[in-house]
């Protein structure tokens, strides 16, 4: 899809990005679109015999960002939540916009040197998120970009063998 950020030029994108700024404009709809989709993707995930509270919802980037607004506006409750260099999109509209969920464990992780998902950003979801859900953990790697490490991953598989144990 075509992404105003990137200047209108088509990438791989959930919704479209207008900025970078913590409060700036934000595609409501693109982002609704998607996460509608995604709910759609567990329901479906769900007739076919997977109870929604052992299915996880995680992402990089923008599709951390979409499994955190999709996690929190579906309404049956998850297994959990993984976001990697992310943010909560439409942040102002919680936590009037949650469903179910806050009590899922939620894993985020965020480089501290992120240039492209500002480290703020995870600082401001950190901030919103630390207030409405009881079971939530932020981990910071120094020194990280924009993209993943060893510890971060084995940070992710002790959190999903956790959250998801042997049935």
């Amino acid at each position: 899809m075509p992404v105003t950020l990137n200047e209108g030029y088509e990438m791989t994108s959930w919704f479209d990005l207008y900025t970078l700024n913590i409060g700036g404009r934000e595609d409501e709809a693109g982002i609704k679109k998607a996460a509608a989709l995604v709910q759609g993707m567990v329901e479906e995930e769900e007739k076919g015999g997977i109870p929604t509270n052992r299915i996880v919802l995680g992402g990089f980037s923008q599709g951390g960002a979409l499994a955190l607004y999709a996690a929190f506006t579906l309404e049956k409750p998850l297994a959990g939540m993984v976001a990697l260099s992310s943010w909560l999109p439409l942040h102002e509209s919680f936590p009037d916009a949650m469903k179910v969920n806050n009590e899922s464990p939620i894993l985020q992780c965020h480089g501290d040197l992120d240039p492209v998902v500002p480290y703020k950003f995870g600082q401001m979801t950190k901030s919103v998120l630390s207030k409405m859900c009881s079971n939530y953990t932020f981990n910071t790697y120094p020194g990280m970009m924009h993209s993943s490490n060893a510890k971060e991953m084995q940070d992710v598989k002790e959190f999903l063998d956790k959250i998801l144990p042997a049935v």
